[in-house]
């Protein structure tokens, strides 16, 4: 007899609350927890694959060894003994540095994994550390730590209240929401278009969220900041600047003011594709709605002025009132509350304390940008990355110039991978060591509900039990520390040997609840499993300035940080586009990462991995949609299926991330049957945030060919 039980979903951001019918282990259907408050029964198509993950016969569920070429299955023990034998060896050959880390996005989707990669990325003892974080919201967080004083401070968009929404390089329609927690956030925007208000979207392509939206407007690919300012000089120059209660507690209005001043819409227009008019329009409006959003994402963030894309941002959102007060962009109140406790350990985050050694780019949060690890591997020398650990990450294709990262690997000492399955980067290894997944653990979405737009809690146990010869995350992560140290490598000291003993005897559901105890509502485990369905704590509330993590308890409204990279900008401005074809990502409903590539239910259909061109482009280039087309960058080329749309604006193309399995050793059936190409074959390592080191994947200089039908791809 079936039976239903209650979980959360893993994939995205937006934690919505699901309901799955097993009958015994097995997953019979998966649905939206219509009780759940806050994700009120939505559910997406990825939600339903989970269990096509569980059960994928091409999972991994035993530790394996490659010898040469072939893979072989290893006890827990024996993988254990291994790894830990073979990177301490190479700390202690050439130094704690010379091991490397990687974790991937999924590490934040798993209570145990975002707990106890905490203790293992400061037991291995290096800093070659890396993460999904400098290919996605650095930006975003150096921001908040630069304004409001802690890492962790991203205000999100009160978008139940608010009554103008302006979103810039961000489509909430196929993502579920991104630094915005928002379960049906569809049902959200159009609630906000049925109470009146309005939603306006800037993008080099008409999204799906664009579709829903009152007024598109497109840009050209890294404009974001230029535009940005041009809307602070019409707001100073009208006199439109009203930040209200948040003048008492803000640092740099005069500066501000007299920065942006140099920056009218007759300058930038040109440059960011937006007629001086269309720009100014959007200012007045913004500015004058009873209350406005203003956001961005990917598009503002993974460019090469993400930096101040996402200062100006913020800025926008306090000279004009819409900072902390409700239909603005507020702070959460989560019952975990990560802010406060990383504050009173004196951690809140930090940029540039050191450089990377290759490129000198600099570290952010402790870790240094991802473009840098395939040339840390390859130039040797003192602090060479040559050995690798990674975490439910697959940096060959979800990072820039992946081909060069893929021959990178290639030169490792020593890899171990901690994921799912056999991958373009997990092929490389020398142990893969295989974790739960899904429903066979246990969820709370500690940093998540930390930027959810309405203060939110859910606690759900694990439905089903994991395979046999399968380990959860803090198991696997715990060990692995544990017995690098055995070894003789990372973090020596009785202090730290206590701390991992202590973790490990602790585990994820014990801290979970110790954590909510020291949280500012109260809240216990015990609490939380009383309410399955999860707790509603309310709508965002102002917390300023008492949330402020600035040494002077003040919003600084600019950081000198974010000034001198104008200049950077100021030259950029002064070049003409020679009308070459840049190329933009493309986020799909039905796609998260390479995982969901081997669900069939999710790429079955017409192929997804498809070039999109202007009209324009395309007939100067005698291409149609349905033909084949070359595109070649400074790293590689791709050839893939055109698209022709005129929901791309002229001199930009797209392509989505996450594709091109087709690499030998890639064991996932279905997602080599559904291969298509990767969009980082094509971007390009040496094209960052020159401020941050956040790869710049948006606005990446390509051509573009007609491939004639008995052309073969090289």
């Amino acid at each position: 007899m079936s039976e239903l039980r209650l979980h959360t979903c893993m994939l995205c951001e937006a934690v919505c609350g699901l309901s799955v019918e097993l009958d015994g282990d097995r997953v019979v259907s998966v649905r939206g927890d219509s009780e759940d408050p806050f994700s009120r029964g939505h559910i997406c198509p990825k939600a339903a694959a989970i269990s096509d993950v569980m059960d994928d016969p091409d999972r991994l569920r035993q530790p394996m060894r490659r010898v040469g070429q072939r893979w072989e299955p290893i006890s827990w023990p024996q993988a254990l003994a291994e790894a830990g034998s073979n990177l301490a060896r190479i700390q202690k050959t050439h130094g704690r540095n010379a091991l490397g880390l990687y974790l991937g996005n999924p590490t934040v989707h798993s209570l145990s994994a975002f707990l106890a990669a905490v203790f293992f990325s400061r037991a291995l003892h290096t800093r070659s550390r890396f993460s999904a974080t400098s290919v996605d919201q650095l930006p975003q967080m150096l921001a908040a730590l630069s304004m409001f004083g802690h890492q962790l401070l991203v205000p999100v968009p009160d978008v139940d209240r608010t009554e103008h929404f302006l979103m810039l390089g961000a489509n909430p329609l196929a993502s579920n929401g991104s630094l915005m927690t928002a379960g049906d956030i569809r049902a959200r925007l159009l609630a906000l278009k049925a109470r009146g208000g309005k939603l306006v979207v800037v993008d080099p392509r008409r999204t799906e969220t664009a579709a829903i939206a009152d007024t598109h407007h497109f840009i050209r690919p890294g404009a974001d900041a230029a535009l940005l300012l041009a809307l602070l000089q019409v707001v100073h120059a009208e006199g439109l600047v009203k930040p209200g209660r948040l003048a008492a507690f803000t640092t740099g209005f005069e500066r501000l003011a007299e920065l942006v001043r140099a920056y009218p819409p007759e300058r930038v227009s040109a440059h960011t594709g937006l007629s001086a008019e269309a720009i100014r329009g959007i200012a007045r409006d913004f500015a004058r709605a009873p209350s406005a959003v203003c956001y961005g994402r990917m598009g503002a963030s993974t460019q090469e002025f993400g930096g101040l894309s996402s200062w100006l941002i913020t800025a926008l959102n306090v000279v004009t009132g819409n900072l902390d007060r409700a239909g603005g962009v507020m702070f959460t109140s989560p019952a975990v509350d990560l802010v406060g406790l990383t504050t009173r350990m004196g951690d809140r985050g930090g940029f540039g304390r050191w450089k990377s050694r290759v490129r000198g780019l600099p570290e952010f949060g402790g870790e240094l940008p991802v473009a840098t690890l395939a040339e840390e591997i390859e130039t040797e020398g003192d602090g060479q990355v040559r050995g690798l650990v990674t975490f439910a990450g697959n940096p060959v294709l979800s990072t820039p110039n992946g081909t060069r990262l893929d021959r990178a690997l290639e030169r490792l000492d020593y890899l171990v991978c901690i994921d799912l399955y056999r991958n373009e980067t997990t092929r490389h290894a020398n142990l893969i060591l295989p974790t739960s997944f899904g429903f066979e653990r246990e969820a709370y979405d500690a940093l998540f509900y930390a930027l959810a737009v309405r203060n939110a809690a859910r606690y759900a146990p694990a439905v089903v039990k994991a395979p046999p010869g399968v380990r959860h995350d803090w198991e696997v992560l715990l060990d692995l520390a544990r017995a690098l140290r055995a070894h003789g490598g990372g973090r020596r000291g009785a202090r730290q040997g206590f701390t991992l003993r202590a973790a490990h005897l602790l585990g994820p559901r014990r801290a979970l609840d110790l954590l909510l105890r020291m949280g500012p509502r109260g809240l216990s485990l015990g609490a939380l499993r009383q309410s399955p369905h999860g707790l509603d704590l309310g709508p965002l509330e102002p917390r300023l300035p008492e949330r402020l993590a600035t040494k002077d308890h003040r919003i600084a409204l600019v950081p000198e940080v974010f000034a001198a990279d104008l200049a950077r900008l100021d030259e950029r401005l002064t070049q003409t586009s020679n009308g070459a074809l840049v190329l933009i990502g493309r986020r799909q409903l039905r796609s998260n990462n390479s995982w969901m590539h081997n669900s069939l239910r999710l790429v079955k259909g017409p192929p997804a991995c498809t070039l999109f061109m202007h009209p324009s482009d395309a007939s100067e280039r005698s291409l149609a949609s349905g033909q084949q087309a070359r595109v070649r960058s400074r790293t590689g080329s791709v050839q893939a299926t055109v698209v022709v749309t005129e929901d791309i604006a002229p001199g930009v193309i797209s392509l989505p991330h996450g594709w091109g399995h087709d690499r030998d050793g890639v064991t996932m059936e279905t997602a080599v049957a559904h291969g298509g190409v990767s969009l980082n074959d094509l971007t390009d390592e040496l094209r960052v945030d020159a401020l941050c080191g956040t790869a710049a994947f948006s606005g990446t200089p390509v051509t573009v060919e007609r491939v004639e039908p008995s052309t073969t791809a090289p």
